[in-house]
């Protein structure tokens, strides 16, 4: 389990991304590079990954700030409000622990989300396996037909959150049921 459930949340800056992808075909052979590699890169990480995808943004776009790079939870992250244009959560809010981390890791995505921003995410869910999954307890932590715990959420709670939030869905809610052990669901909400 990531520690601190954050290492799939990615914060981007469009003209960031822009930079990047229009620095990279000049700065490297082709195939070098790409920016799912980077993506994918950044989305892992870990300060050994956060320093190689620095020396590799300055080399591509030396423009870019260093600091639009790092690894740290995202309930305690420390962009300012309003920076990113998409926050991408993947795989991790069905890490929370309990309702208030959930809470806080949702906070902290949204808060660094700018007006007109979208946030974009797929977590685990009851939706299609609701007679599968095992309460453990009080709250929204189930045992998967995989046996792994999770936080699961569903489609009253998702609609609840983006009418709390302000936000309005982008698409409708999406569910992949996976071969009968867990449930994904995407989540595509912009922040008005």
């Amino acid at each position: 389990m990531p520690s601190g459930g954050c290492e799939n949340t990615r914060l981007m800056k469009l003209d960031d991304l822009k930079t990047l992808r229009t620095a990279a075909p000049a700065a490297l052979p082709p195939q070098s590079i790409s920016e799912e590699i980077l993506l994918e890169k950044y989305a892992k990480g870990g300060e050994q990954t956060i320093d190689a995808i620095r020396r590799l943004a300055a080399a591509l776009a030396p423009a870019l700030p260093a600091d639009n790079f790092r690894a740290e939870p995202i309930e305690q992250t420390t962009f300012p409000d309003g920076f990113a244009d998409v926050a991408i959560s993947s795989a991790v809010l069905h890490f929370a622990r309990d309702d208030a981390q959930f809470e806080a890791m949702l906070a902290g995505s949204w808060r660094v989300l700018a007006s007109g921003g979208m946030f974009f995410c797929r977590l685990a869910s009851t939706i299609g396996i609701e007679s599968q999954v095992e309460p453990l307890g009080g709250g929204r932590r189930y045992r998967l037909p995989d046996g792994t715990a999770r936080y699961l959420a569903d489609e009253p709670l998702l609609m609840a959150l983006t009418e709390r939030l302000g936000g309005r869905l982008l698409d409708p809610l999406k569910t992949t049921v996976v071969q009968g052990q867990r449930s994904m669901t995407t989540w595509v909400v912009r922040k008005d």
